[in-house]
Protein backbone atom coordinates (compact mmCIF):
# COMPACT_ATOMS: atom_id res chain seq x y z
CA UNK A 1 0.00 0.00 0.00
CA UNK A 2 0.86 3.63 -0.44
CA UNK A 3 1.99 5.58 2.21
CA UNK A 4 -0.40 7.89 1.24
CA UNK A 5 -3.04 5.52 1.34
CA UNK A 6 -1.92 4.01 4.73
CA UNK A 7 -1.97 6.98 6.98
CA UNK A 8 -5.22 8.11 5.45
CA UNK A 9 -6.74 4.73 6.60
CA UNK A 10 -5.11 5.54 10.38
CA UNK A 11 -7.02 9.14 9.34
CA UNK A 12 -10.19 7.51 9.18
CA UNK A 13 -10.46 5.41 12.31
CA UNK A 14 -9.33 8.16 13.93
CA UNK A 15 -12.42 9.93 12.24
CA UNK A 16 -14.72 6.89 13.02
CA UNK A 17 -13.60 6.40 16.37
CA UNK A 18 -12.49 2.71 15.81
CA UNK A 19 -9.83 0.67 17.24
CA UNK A 20 -6.71 0.56 16.02
CA UNK A 21 -2.62 0.38 15.98
CA UNK A 22 -0.20 1.27 13.39
CA UNK A 23 4.01 0.53 14.59
CA UNK A 24 7.02 -0.12 13.05
CA UNK A 25 9.83 -2.47 14.77
CA UNK A 26 13.29 -1.25 14.94
CA UNK A 27 15.50 -1.61 12.06
CA UNK A 28 12.80 -2.22 9.68
CA UNK A 29 10.79 0.24 6.84
CA UNK A 30 7.90 -1.30 7.38
CA UNK A 31 5.01 0.29 9.30
CA UNK A 32 2.35 -2.04 10.28
CA UNK A 33 -1.55 -1.84 11.10
CA UNK A 34 -4.06 -3.81 12.58
CA UNK A 35 -7.82 -1.82 12.04
CA UNK A 36 -10.39 -3.22 13.98
CA UNK A 37 -13.74 -3.67 12.19
CA UNK A 38 -16.29 -3.33 14.66
CA UNK A 39 -16.97 -0.98 17.79
CA UNK A 40 -16.21 -3.95 19.95
CA UNK A 41 -13.95 -3.51 22.95
CA UNK A 42 -12.00 -6.92 23.14
CA UNK A 43 -9.92 -7.90 26.21
CA UNK A 44 -7.44 -10.59 27.18
CA UNK A 45 -6.44 -12.62 30.15
CA UNK A 46 -4.89 -15.53 29.07
CA UNK A 47 -3.00 -13.78 25.63
CA UNK A 48 -3.78 -17.06 23.32
CA UNK A 49 -5.21 -14.57 20.87
CA UNK A 50 -3.96 -13.51 18.18
CA UNK A 51 -3.40 -10.16 17.43
CA UNK A 52 -1.93 -6.92 19.23
CA UNK A 53 -1.86 -6.42 22.77
CA UNK A 54 -1.81 -3.24 24.76
CA UNK A 55 -1.30 -3.76 29.07
CA UNK A 56 -1.53 -1.69 31.63
CA UNK A 57 1.15 -1.51 34.85
CA UNK A 58 -1.19 -2.98 37.11
CA UNK A 59 -2.04 -5.76 35.08
CA UNK A 60 -5.79 -4.90 35.66
CA UNK A 61 -6.46 -4.52 31.85
CA UNK A 62 -5.29 -5.83 28.84
CA UNK A 63 -6.77 -4.17 25.79
CA UNK A 64 -6.69 -6.41 22.58
CA UNK A 65 -7.29 -5.88 18.89
CA UNK A 66 -7.87 -9.35 17.05
CA UNK A 67 -6.24 -9.97 14.11
CA UNK A 68 -9.19 -12.08 13.37
CA UNK A 69 -11.78 -9.11 13.46
CA UNK A 70 -9.20 -6.73 11.87
CA UNK A 71 -7.88 -5.29 8.18
CA UNK A 72 -4.36 -5.56 8.18
CA UNK A 73 -2.25 -3.11 6.33
CA UNK A 74 1.18 -1.76 5.91
CA UNK A 75 3.40 0.44 3.85
CA UNK A 76 7.13 0.65 3.17
CA UNK A 77 7.77 4.20 4.89
CA UNK A 78 12.09 5.95 4.41
CA UNK A 79 12.52 8.77 6.22
CA UNK A 80 14.35 11.12 4.60
CA UNK A 81 16.69 12.24 7.87
CA UNK A 82 19.79 10.65 8.61
CA UNK A 83 19.37 7.64 11.61
CA UNK A 84 21.34 9.98 14.13
CA UNK A 85 18.61 9.82 16.46
CA UNK A 86 18.78 13.20 17.81
CA UNK A 87 16.50 16.20 17.55
CA UNK A 88 16.03 19.95 18.59
CA UNK A 89 15.26 20.12 22.47
CA UNK A 90 11.85 21.73 22.95
CA UNK A 91 13.43 24.63 25.69
CA UNK A 92 12.64 22.90 29.21
CA UNK A 93 11.37 25.54 31.59
CA UNK A 94 11.43 23.92 35.41
CA UNK A 95 8.24 22.98 37.05
CA UNK A 96 9.49 24.38 40.75
CA UNK A 97 6.42 23.01 42.13
CA UNK A 98 6.76 19.87 40.55
CA UNK A 99 10.44 19.28 41.06
CA UNK A 100 10.29 19.24 44.64
CA UNK A 101 7.07 17.26 44.58
CA UNK A 102 9.36 14.90 42.85
CA UNK A 103 12.50 14.93 44.68
CA UNK A 104 10.37 14.56 47.61
CA UNK A 105 8.69 11.21 46.49
CA UNK A 106 12.81 10.17 45.28
CA UNK A 107 13.46 10.90 48.83
CA UNK A 108 11.11 9.21 50.77
CA UNK A 109 12.05 6.10 48.14
CA UNK A 110 15.57 5.90 49.48
CA UNK A 111 14.50 6.38 52.67
CA UNK A 112 12.07 3.26 52.57
CA UNK A 113 14.96 1.59 50.34
CA UNK A 114 17.67 2.01 53.57
CA UNK A 115 14.93 1.06 55.92
CA UNK A 116 15.50 -2.71 54.24
CA UNK A 117 12.03 -3.17 52.94
CA UNK A 118 13.08 -2.74 49.00
CA UNK A 119 16.09 -2.43 46.98
CA UNK A 120 15.20 -0.88 44.13
CA UNK A 121 12.13 1.21 43.12
CA UNK A 122 11.18 2.63 39.86
CA UNK A 123 9.78 6.47 40.46
CA UNK A 124 7.78 7.92 37.41
CA UNK A 125 5.78 11.35 37.37
CA UNK A 126 3.53 12.72 34.39
CA UNK A 127 4.62 16.10 32.31
CA UNK A 128 1.84 17.93 30.32
CA UNK A 129 3.04 19.72 27.36
CA UNK A 130 1.07 21.89 24.65
CA UNK A 131 1.03 20.83 21.03
CA UNK A 132 -0.88 21.90 18.00
CA UNK A 133 0.60 18.68 15.84
CA UNK A 134 -2.20 15.88 14.91
CA UNK A 135 -1.47 12.66 16.65
CA UNK A 136 -0.13 11.49 13.21
CA UNK A 137 2.28 14.15 12.67
CA UNK A 138 3.72 13.35 15.71
CA UNK A 139 4.01 9.58 15.01
CA UNK A 140 6.07 10.23 12.03
CA UNK A 141 8.21 12.48 13.68
CA UNK A 142 9.13 9.27 15.92
CA UNK A 143 9.47 6.80 13.05
CA UNK A 144 12.02 9.74 11.86
CA UNK A 145 13.72 10.25 14.69
CA UNK A 146 13.78 6.76 16.39
CA UNK A 147 15.09 4.57 13.61
CA UNK A 148 16.32 2.29 16.34
CA UNK A 149 12.77 1.85 18.74
CA UNK A 150 10.08 0.66 18.13
CA UNK A 151 7.41 2.94 17.09
CA UNK A 152 3.96 2.65 17.88
CA UNK A 153 0.41 4.87 17.69
CA UNK A 154 -2.29 3.30 19.52
CA UNK A 155 -5.94 4.59 19.52
CA UNK A 156 -8.71 3.31 21.01
CA UNK A 157 -12.01 4.08 22.71
CA UNK A 158 -11.34 2.58 26.04
CA UNK A 159 -7.46 4.06 26.43
CA UNK A 160 -7.73 7.26 24.12
CA UNK A 161 -4.50 7.88 21.61
CA UNK A 162 -1.34 6.39 22.93
CA UNK A 163 2.25 7.65 21.27
CA UNK A 164 5.78 5.97 21.89
CA UNK A 165 8.92 4.92 20.76
CA UNK A 166 10.67 2.40 23.09
CA UNK A 167 14.14 0.79 23.53
CA UNK A 168 12.93 -1.69 25.59
CA UNK A 169 12.10 -5.35 24.84
CA UNK A 170 10.12 -7.58 27.56
CA UNK A 171 10.10 -10.71 25.61
CA UNK A 172 10.20 -12.04 22.29
CA UNK A 173 8.88 -15.93 21.62
CA UNK A 174 9.71 -17.82 18.44
CA UNK A 175 8.57 -21.45 18.44
CA UNK A 176 9.79 -22.79 22.17
CA UNK A 177 12.75 -19.98 22.55
CA UNK A 178 12.56 -16.90 24.17
CA UNK A 179 14.64 -13.77 24.37
CA UNK A 180 14.23 -10.86 26.90
CA UNK A 181 16.49 -8.38 28.21
CA UNK A 182 17.67 -6.61 31.16
CA UNK A 183 17.94 -2.59 30.70
CA UNK A 184 18.68 0.31 33.30
CA UNK A 185 20.93 2.89 34.13
CA UNK A 186 20.86 6.41 32.08
CA UNK A 187 22.99 8.94 30.89
CA UNK A 188 23.19 11.48 28.13
CA UNK A 189 25.01 10.63 25.01
CA UNK A 190 27.93 12.45 24.02
CA UNK A 191 28.86 11.45 21.36
CA UNK A 192 30.43 7.98 21.38
CA UNK A 193 29.50 4.55 23.37
CA UNK A 194 32.71 3.18 23.84
CA UNK A 195 33.93 5.74 26.38
CA UNK A 196 30.74 5.72 28.81
CA UNK A 197 31.08 5.28 32.15
CA UNK A 198 29.52 3.82 34.33
CA UNK A 199 28.60 5.11 38.10
CA UNK A 200 28.30 2.45 40.97
CA UNK A 201 24.39 2.93 41.53
CA UNK A 202 24.00 2.43 38.11
CA UNK A 203 25.69 -0.72 37.36
CA UNK A 204 24.02 -2.00 40.49
CA UNK A 205 20.77 -0.77 39.54
CA UNK A 206 21.07 -2.84 36.11
CA UNK A 207 22.61 -5.87 37.81
CA UNK A 208 19.58 -5.75 40.36
CA UNK A 209 17.52 -5.66 37.36
CA UNK A 210 19.46 -8.92 35.29
CA UNK A 211 19.18 -10.84 38.59
CA UNK A 212 15.35 -10.28 39.42
CA UNK A 213 14.15 -11.58 35.51
CA UNK A 214 16.36 -14.42 35.93
CA UNK A 215 14.72 -15.64 39.61
CA UNK A 216 11.21 -14.51 38.34
CA UNK A 217 12.23 -17.19 35.41
CA UNK A 218 13.22 -19.88 37.57
CA UNK A 219 10.40 -18.94 40.08
CA UNK A 220 7.91 -19.63 37.38
CA UNK A 221 9.68 -22.28 35.78
CA UNK A 222 8.87 -21.25 32.28
CA UNK A 223 13.32 -21.95 30.98
CA UNK A 224 13.73 -25.48 30.26
CA UNK A 225 17.47 -26.35 31.33
CA UNK A 226 19.54 -23.28 31.27
CA UNK A 227 18.97 -19.45 31.18
CA UNK A 228 21.62 -17.95 28.67
CA UNK A 229 23.31 -14.11 29.69
CA UNK A 230 25.05 -12.05 27.73
CA UNK A 231 27.29 -10.02 29.17
CA UNK A 232 26.03 -6.03 30.03
CA UNK A 233 27.21 -3.47 27.39
CA UNK A 234 26.29 0.03 26.43
CA UNK A 235 23.48 0.67 24.25
CA UNK A 236 22.07 4.13 22.69
CA UNK A 237 18.30 5.20 22.95
CA UNK A 238 16.81 8.34 21.39
CA UNK A 239 20.21 10.58 23.12
CA UNK A 240 20.19 8.60 25.96
CA UNK A 241 23.05 5.43 26.52
CA UNK A 242 21.54 2.47 29.02
CA UNK A 243 23.24 -0.45 30.08
CA UNK A 244 21.76 -3.32 28.47
CA UNK A 245 21.89 -7.97 29.65
CA UNK A 246 20.47 -9.53 26.84
CA UNK A 247 18.75 -13.51 28.33
CA UNK A 248 17.57 -16.30 26.10
CA UNK A 249 16.32 -19.55 26.90
CA UNK A 250 14.33 -22.63 25.58
CA UNK A 251 10.41 -22.44 27.05
CA UNK A 252 9.37 -25.32 29.23
CA UNK A 253 5.62 -24.92 27.26
CA UNK A 254 4.14 -22.70 25.34
CA UNK A 255 1.88 -20.45 27.66
CA UNK A 256 2.56 -17.43 27.08
CA UNK A 257 0.36 -16.01 30.02
CA UNK A 258 2.64 -17.49 32.29
CA UNK A 259 5.77 -15.91 30.72
CA UNK A 260 4.47 -12.65 30.72
CA UNK A 261 3.24 -12.78 34.27
CA UNK A 262 6.89 -14.10 35.53
CA UNK A 263 7.94 -10.48 33.45
CA UNK A 264 5.46 -7.87 34.10
CA UNK A 265 6.13 -5.70 35.66
CA UNK A 266 10.14 -5.97 35.45
CA UNK A 267 12.48 -4.07 38.06
CA UNK A 268 13.54 -2.02 35.27
CA UNK A 269 9.65 -0.33 35.14
CA UNK A 270 8.77 -1.56 38.86
CA UNK A 271 11.73 -2.28 41.27
CA UNK A 272 12.81 -5.10 43.70
CA UNK A 273 11.37 -6.94 45.23
CA UNK A 274 8.82 -6.88 42.98
CA UNK A 275 5.32 -7.00 45.55
CA UNK A 276 6.91 -4.65 47.72
CA UNK A 277 7.86 -1.85 44.91
CA UNK A 278 4.66 -2.16 43.09
CA UNK A 279 2.77 -1.57 46.51
CA UNK A 280 5.18 1.48 47.36
CA UNK A 281 4.61 2.93 43.70
CA UNK A 282 0.52 2.85 43.77
CA UNK A 283 0.71 4.22 47.11
CA UNK A 284 2.96 7.32 46.84
CA UNK A 285 3.31 8.40 43.36
CA UNK A 286 1.27 10.94 42.35
CA UNK A 287 -0.51 9.93 39.02
CA UNK A 288 -1.91 7.25 37.80
CA UNK A 289 0.52 5.82 35.06
CA UNK A 290 -2.31 3.81 33.08
CA UNK A 291 -0.52 1.81 30.41
CA UNK A 292 3.12 3.58 30.85
CA UNK A 293 5.50 0.90 31.75
CA UNK A 294 2.79 -1.72 30.70
CA UNK A 295 3.35 -3.79 27.45
CA UNK A 296 2.34 -4.02 23.84
CA UNK A 297 2.85 -5.88 21.22
CA UNK A 298 1.86 -8.72 18.81
CA UNK A 299 0.78 -12.08 20.11
CA UNK A 300 0.58 -15.35 18.39
CA UNK A 301 1.43 -14.25 14.57
CA UNK A 302 1.44 -17.20 12.30
CA UNK A 303 5.46 -16.75 10.09
CA UNK A 304 6.34 -19.29 7.81
CA UNK A 305 9.46 -20.49 8.39
CA UNK A 306 11.36 -21.85 5.14
CA UNK A 307 13.57 -24.91 5.22
CA UNK A 308 17.23 -24.51 5.07
CA UNK A 309 18.00 -24.48 1.14
CA UNK A 310 21.42 -26.20 1.95
CA UNK A 311 19.83 -29.27 3.33
CA UNK A 312 20.85 -31.84 0.35
CA UNK A 313 17.24 -33.24 0.36
CA UNK A 314 15.82 -30.86 -2.58
CA UNK A 315 12.22 -32.36 -1.96
CA UNK A 316 11.90 -30.50 1.61
CA UNK A 317 13.10 -27.44 0.44
CA UNK A 318 9.51 -26.68 -0.96
CA UNK A 319 7.31 -27.31 2.53
CA UNK A 320 7.89 -24.40 4.87
CA UNK A 321 6.60 -24.86 8.21
CA UNK A 322 4.12 -22.64 10.25
CA UNK A 323 4.97 -20.79 13.75
CA UNK A 324 3.47 -18.95 16.39
CA UNK A 325 5.54 -15.39 17.07
CA UNK A 326 4.98 -13.08 19.63
CA UNK A 327 7.25 -9.84 20.22
CA UNK A 328 6.06 -7.77 23.31
CA UNK A 329 7.84 -4.01 24.44
CA UNK A 330 7.95 -2.69 27.12
CA UNK A 331 5.73 0.94 27.26
CA UNK A 332 8.27 3.48 27.54
CA UNK A 333 9.05 7.01 25.69
CA UNK A 334 5.44 7.39 25.59
CA UNK A 335 2.66 9.68 26.12
CA UNK A 336 -0.98 9.96 25.59
CA UNK A 337 -2.61 12.82 23.98
CA UNK A 338 -5.76 14.87 24.49
CA UNK A 339 -7.42 17.65 23.25
CA UNK A 340 -4.05 19.86 22.01
CA UNK A 341 -1.96 18.28 25.05
CA UNK A 342 0.35 15.19 25.56
CA UNK A 343 1.15 13.82 28.81
CA UNK A 344 4.26 12.76 28.98
CA UNK A 345 5.17 9.75 31.75
CA UNK A 346 8.96 9.75 32.69
CA UNK A 347 10.33 7.79 35.78
CA UNK A 348 13.51 6.62 36.71
CA UNK A 349 14.75 3.72 39.13
CA UNK A 350 16.02 4.45 42.48
CA UNK A 351 18.45 2.73 44.87
CA UNK A 352 20.23 3.59 48.13
CA UNK A 353 22.51 5.44 46.76
CA UNK A 354 20.17 7.57 44.77
CA UNK A 355 20.68 11.32 44.71
CA UNK A 356 17.16 12.84 44.55
CA UNK A 357 18.37 15.69 42.71
CA UNK A 358 19.92 13.86 39.66
CA UNK A 359 17.31 11.80 39.85
CA UNK A 360 15.08 14.87 39.05
CA UNK A 361 17.41 15.61 36.44
CA UNK A 362 17.22 11.86 34.69
CA UNK A 363 13.90 12.24 33.74
CA UNK A 364 14.28 15.65 32.66
CA UNK A 365 16.61 14.37 30.36
CA UNK A 366 14.68 11.29 29.12
CA UNK A 367 11.83 13.89 28.82
CA UNK A 368 13.72 15.01 25.32
CA UNK A 369 13.73 11.90 24.02
CA UNK A 370 9.55 11.92 23.59
CA UNK A 371 9.11 15.84 24.09
CA UNK A 372 11.32 17.11 20.87
CA UNK A 373 8.32 15.32 18.31
CA UNK A 374 5.74 18.04 19.83
CA UNK A 375 6.82 20.21 17.27
CA UNK A 376 7.95 20.08 14.12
Amino acid sequence: MQAMAFFNALEDHINKNLAFVAYRKPDENVIKAFLQKDKQSYTTTDFSESGFVFSDFCGTKSLLIPEANSEVISTEYSTEKPATETSEYIPEITNIEAQKQHEALVAKGIAEIKSGNMKKVVLARKEQNPTQLSALSIFKNLLENYPKAFCYIWSHPESGIWIGATPETLVKVERNRFKTMALAGTQAFNGTIDEAAWTPKEVEEQQIVSDEIVQKLKDFKVAAGEINLSDPYTVKAGNLLHIRTDISGVLDNDNLSNLLESLHPTPAVCGFPREKAKEFILKNEHSDREFYSGFLGEINLKQEVKRNSNRRNQENQAYASISKQSQIFVNLRCMKLTEGEAEIFIGGGITANSNPAAEWEETVNKSYTIKSVLVN
